[in-house]
């Protein structure tokens, strides 16, 4: 206040001065000396009011700007009126409005130099922070560029935005300019020695994240990514929001549009078995069903430890649910038989399977006695107890089958369909390709390899995966499962992806460029798999409709002696004859065609040996950069509410 009332009468010795082009007249004098107390008290008794005095000399902004502007016109308002009004002449007008306006700059002044000096020098100094460059010139990198300033950390140094806006080329933000389109982004990098990457687009199209990330794998930047929800939430963005770029994050985000008020009706207040319940898809399904407000979750599986964890996680989420885990194998009819009878499920969702293509490949009775048998004794405990539905989880490697696996899912689904067609009990097969994140997923593994230095190990450079995630997945899952649609739905998928392209972009997101820090290896597709997988076959394609990407597929129905070729695969799985089996699986599945190995992608094995190596050596020579700056090492952190 002091400052300000120092600042208001040198501002109107000033307006004076320059009224008179020097010192005033003598006959002027006693006016401007008795009008100076009136002007500074009036200034001061407008600044009180306004809270003028109570200012955050680092934080103010255009609000707190607006605020000063409208307290100094106020207060020459209230000099107006009082001086005018008793005296009625005395004091030239345009002396009024000089000091307005000098004194405008002066509180202006005062109160945002702070601000602006920490600003400017922090600029132009080179104090070891990292340097940034946001993607997204609006109004979230606004937000995102002023957290930054504001971090008391001050950890990070934004030199600039790229966007791919052409009437954005050539602005400022924020005092920082917008260098180029995200095109420029690997000469930005590198020019300016950018160590972090922060994307603030919302719903940036995953197809640009992954060009992004294809034009920057020669650099050693990472990447940050405002959360997906950032659009539905009330909060301001600011820096500690953002999340590393992770796979999912790659993927198109479709917001797939659920009847939440329908799903709710058909789940609300009913009893739900889950097999598989330690495993990611049902773990999933069982958070979402206990959303929908459902009585009762019973999960059941053999894992126990995940089992016991998952069921404890749920009960901590939602208390007034009721959640039983219970350990059980599904190859076992009578533990099944009575764990139906003692919680009567109205709903079963089926995710128990045997899922790892190579293992299942040396073991294809244990494949048939769980993923065949297994779905047969869940299929009919659910007929028996009179269950409303019963959802089956089946896998895209069902389709024209190369593997044990998917083989014996394809039989599954017959197995569920030909008891759905007999039974009141409404059965649904629910088709799907990968799920990021899941305990079978490619992702963990490359994860892995990344932070060990490397290699990362892919099968072959042309294979493709459909992906989704797993939240996704498990939504359209009950859409599809709790609707008479259908005994065959199929999730659409989107285009597939590329794995080599997948490992190319986590190592980019990582902070590492592919092949030069961390090397990629081609080890050959292992047995069992396919170079491209499909979700359905021709038959299935001549006969679809689509309902919010999920295709409803009237397949040929399964052979009439459907009960006698299992009664031969179970003798055959029980005596492991593993070639029989085989061949009576082929019988059933004409479809099911063993690939011959392709070892041309194959690396010998002192080749690989020395990518290892080669990675180990690269590892430790960034641990040791990383020890000298006292820098963290990336990670892969999981993003909030993300399985």
């Amino acid at each position: 206040m002091a400052l300000d009332a120092l600042a208001t009468a040198f501002a109107y010795m000033v307006a004076a001065v320059v009224r008179f082009e020097g010192t005033p007249p003598a006959s002027w004098l006693p006016d401007i000396r008795a009008a100076l107390p009136v002007l500074v008290a009036s200034r001061l008794l407008v600044l009180w009011l306004m809270k003028m005095h109570r200012w955050s000399f680092f934080l103010s902004g255009l609000e707190e700007a607006v605020r000063l502007g409208v307290a100094t016109v106020g207060g020459t308002v209230l000099f107006a009126v009082a001086w005018y009004g008793v005296h009625g002449h005395g004091l030239p007008v345009s002396i009024v409005i000089l000091e307005l306006l000098l004194t405008s700059s002066l509180l202006a002044a005062i109160r945002y130099s702070p601000r602006f000096t920490a600003s400017f020098l922090g600029e132009r100094l080179d104090d070891g922070r990292q340097k940034a460059v946001i993607v997204g010139a609006g109004s979230a990198g606004d937000l995102l560029l002023r957290d930054v300033r504001r971090s008391p950390e001050k950890k990070l140094r934004v030199v600039g935005f790229v966007d791919d806006s052409p009437r954005k080329q050539g602005t400022t933000l924020g005092g920082k300019p917008v260098m180029g389109t995200i095109d420029d982004l690997p000469e930005l990098i590198r020019k300016h020695d950018v160590s972090l990457v922060m994307v603030a687009i919302m719903e940036l199209p995953a197809e640009r994240l992954r060009q992004m990330l294809a034009l920057c794998s020669g650099s050693k930047a990472r990447f940050k990514i405002i959360p997906a929800s950032f659009t539905q939430m009330d909060e301001k963005l600011n820096a500690a929001m953002l999340h590393d770029l992770s796979p999912e994050d790659l993927l198109p985000r479709v917001q797939v549009g659920f009847d939440q008020a329908e799903l709710r009706t058909k789940i609300r207040g009913r009893r739900i078995l889950i097999t598989g319940g330690a495993g990611s898809i049902g773990s999933e399904i069982a958070r979402q069903v206990a959303a929908h407000e459902c009585a009762k979750v019973v999960l059941v599986d053999v894992d126990e430890n995940n089992l016991y964890l998952n069921a404890r996680q749920l009960q901590a989420e939602y208390p007034d649910l009721v959640v039983r885990a219970e350990v059980a194998d599904i190859r076992e009819p009578d533990r099944l038989m009575r764990l139906g009878k003692r919680y009567r499920p109205e709903i079963v969702f089926h995710a128990a399977a045997h899922k790892h293509v190579p293992l299942m490949e040396d073991a294809p009775e244990e494949a048939v006695k769980n993923n065949v048998f297994g779905t047969q004794n869940v299929a009919r405990m659910a007929d028996a107890v009179g269950a409303e539905r019963l959802v089956l989880i089946s896998t895209d490697k069902a389709v024209r089958p190369s593997s044990v696996m998917g083989a014996t899912k394809r039989i599954a689904e017959m197995v569920v369909r030909d008891l759905g067609h007999r039974s009141r009990t409404r059965m649904t097969a629910v088709r799907f390709g990968n799920v990021l994140g899941s305990a079978g997923s490619v992702i963990p593994i490359f994860k892995q390899q990344i932070e060990r230095g490397g290699p990362v190990t892919v099968t072959h450079p042309e294979c493709t995966r459909y992906f989704m995630t797993i939240p996704e997945a498990v939504g359209l899952v009950l859409v599809s499962g709790l609707n008479d649609y259908g005994d065959l739905c199929i999730l659409e998928m989107g285009e597939p992806v590329r794995i080599a392209d997948l490992a190319h972009h986590l190592i980019t997101m990582a902070g590492f460029v592919p092949n030069l820090e961390i090397p990629i290896v081609f080890t050959g597709l292992r047995p069992g798999e396919k170079l491209h997988e499909e979700l359905m076959t021709e038959e299935e394609e001549k006969t679809q409709r689509a309902h919010n990407r999920i295709l409803v597929a009237e397949s040929p129905p399964p052979p009439s002696d459907l009960r006698e070729r299992l009664l031969e695969l179970r003798k055959l799985a029980d005596a492991g004859e593993p070639q029989a089996l085989l061949r009576a699986m082929r019988d059933l599945v004409p479809s099911y065609r063993t690939p011959a190995p392709d070892t041309s992608m194959v690396v010998p094995g002192a080749a690989a040996a020395a990518a290892t190596l080669a990675g180990e050596q690269a590892a430790a020579r960034r641990q040791d950069a990383f020890d000298q700056d006292g820098r963290q090492p990336p990670s892969f952190p999981v993003p909030p509410g993300r399985a």
